[in-house]
């Protein structure tokens, strides 16, 4: 039986950040498609795109210029066709504001962005594992911020 990829979509617009983070998905034994954007303007654009195939989990940068990332996760969270997506915020932003605004709005989980390439690989192999458990299940507080 051959397993699917995981189809993860990026949404930020530092172009190393995004080269960084395809790099590490390539070098974790799980089998992805990685695609990238470069900010919330292009990313609501892609989601809402006919015949795309939805993304199973989006990384969403909070600071992003033209849409920011919060107001991509409430425009997400109000249609009925991108609603249910696994959405992992990943910023620089370790601030409990952000933290608890974007766990209002239904982001399933928080990531600070590592500062190292190895904890980068082994954030990203943690996020996938959580968040096909919150596939169809309600956001949990205690887990929200993920961390290593």
């Amino acid at each position: 039986m051959e397993v699917r990829p995981l189809h993860v979509l990026l949404a930020d617009d530092d172009e190393a950040d995004r080269m960084l983070f395809k790099d590490a998905f390539s070098e974790l034994q799980v089998k992805t498609i990685v695609q990238t954007v470069k900010d919330g303007v292009e990313l609501m654009d892609f989601l809402n795109k006919d015949g795309i195939r939805l993304p199973h989990l989006l990384f969403l940068d909070l600071n992003m210029p033209r849409k920011n990332g919060i107001e991509c996760l409430k425009e997400i969270r109000n249609s009925e066709r991108l609603k249910k997506l696994s959405i992992a915020i990943y910023s620089t932003s370790d601030s409990e504001k952000d933290m608890e605004e974007t766990f209002l709005a239904g982001a399933n989980i928080y990531i600070t962005k590592p500062s190292d390439y190895g904890t980068l690989k082994q954030i990203l192999s943690k996020s996938v594992h959580v968040a096909n458990f919150y596939e169809g299940n309600p956001v949990n507080r205690e887990n929200f911020f993920l961390k290593i």
